[in-house]
């Protein structure tokens, strides 16, 4: 079973990867915590790839990263790369992009998702990005997930992230898309 260092120190983060990996042959690990990698790209992508690459070469090790955020368009994409840091609290947050949306009808939305994953040297040997669009409701609905998910709204299965099942989520989401673009890939280089 070959080591697959997570870019990340939130163990949240390596349990819902592991969801998505379960039946490779891979073990996932979490980056030591003092390796700190500073999130400099203009995309989605290109921090997904710093954090791999740097994460691995320090370690010598195969590392996997993603970064992802919600993209509203009557906002140009905002909070975008900053959907973490858009508030201190996921409240915060929400409130901040319903307060800046207002009663714009535009409410068109997506979440995205890009993942990379950097051999022992640093190079890159997968990437891909993972799409969910949606629209942005007026009110929180749902109680499930975390961040965004109670106003972010899937018109096909009319529910917020927030009302999902924990498996629909995961099999329709961003970060959904993004693993099943990349499983097969990945299968091939645990062998």
């Amino acid at each position: 079973m070959k080591n697959l260092i997570v870019a990340t120190s939130n163990p949240g983060k390596l349990q819902e990867m592991q969801q998505y990996l379960t039946g490779l042959n891979w073990k996932l690990q979490l980056k030591p915590p003092q390796l700190e990698i500073e999130e400099t790209g203009q995309t989605f992508g290109e921090n997904a790839i710093l954090k791999a690459s740097q994460v691995a070469k320090e370690l010598g090790e195969w590392a996997i990263a993603d970064d992802s955020g919600l993209a509203v368009e009557a906002l140009n994409g905002a909070p975008g790369l900053y959907s973490a840091r858009y508030g201190t609290t996921d409240e915060d947050r929400i409130n901040r992009v319903l307060r800046e949306l207002g009663d714009n009808e535009n409410r068109q939305a997506k979440f995205v998702c890009a993942i990379a994953i950097a051999r022992p040297d640093g190079s890159v040997a997968l990437e891909t990005e993972g799409i969910c669009t949606g629209e942005i409701l007026k009110t929180t609905q749902g109680i499930e997930g975390f961040g965004y998910d109670p106003i972010f709204y899937v018109p096909q299965y009319q529910q917020t992230f927030a009302q999902m099942t924990p498996k629909l989520k995961r099999d329709i989401s961003h970060r959904g898309q993004a693993f099943a673009h990349i499983l097969p890939q990945l299968k091939e280089l645990s062998a």
